[in-house]
């Protein structure tokens, strides 16, 4: 008896953590940055993604809150309830869109659709 609730435990364990990992895997889209910002203690980096403008924004002196240079980056979206921002949060990336795995993180934001 003892030994199935055991056995059932770890089995359960085993499923849960199975089951939540695929919440946690997220896809790095490329991204443009075109500009980068700070007003009044809030930084706001200017991106085009999939051709359409969209918004960062992250509170300055944050941890990983800074203004991105030019470029082409890497970006993840974040589950919902993930991240410090009451938002969309989203996580930048510099790297290679061939070579996403290897990709450096750089930032984290709230994502603002125009």
């Amino acid at each position: 008896m003892k030994r199935t609730v055991s056995l059932f435990a770890v089995l359960t364990a085993a499923f849960v953590i199975l089951a939540t990992q695929p919440a946690f895997v997220q896809d790095k889209t490329p991204v443009k940055v075109k500009s980068s910002e700070v007003v009044t203690g809030v930084v706001i980096v200017h991106i085009q993604k999939d051709g359409k403008p969209r918004e960062l924004q992250c509170n300055e002196g944050a941890g990983f809150c800074k203004a991105l240079q030019s470029g082409s980056y890497l970006m993840v979206e974040l589950p919902k309830n993930y991240g410090m921002y009451d938002c969309k949060n989203v996580e930048m990336y510099r790297g290679d869109q061939d070579k996403p795995e290897a990709a450096e993180k750089i930032g984290a934001y709230c994502l603002i659709e125009k």
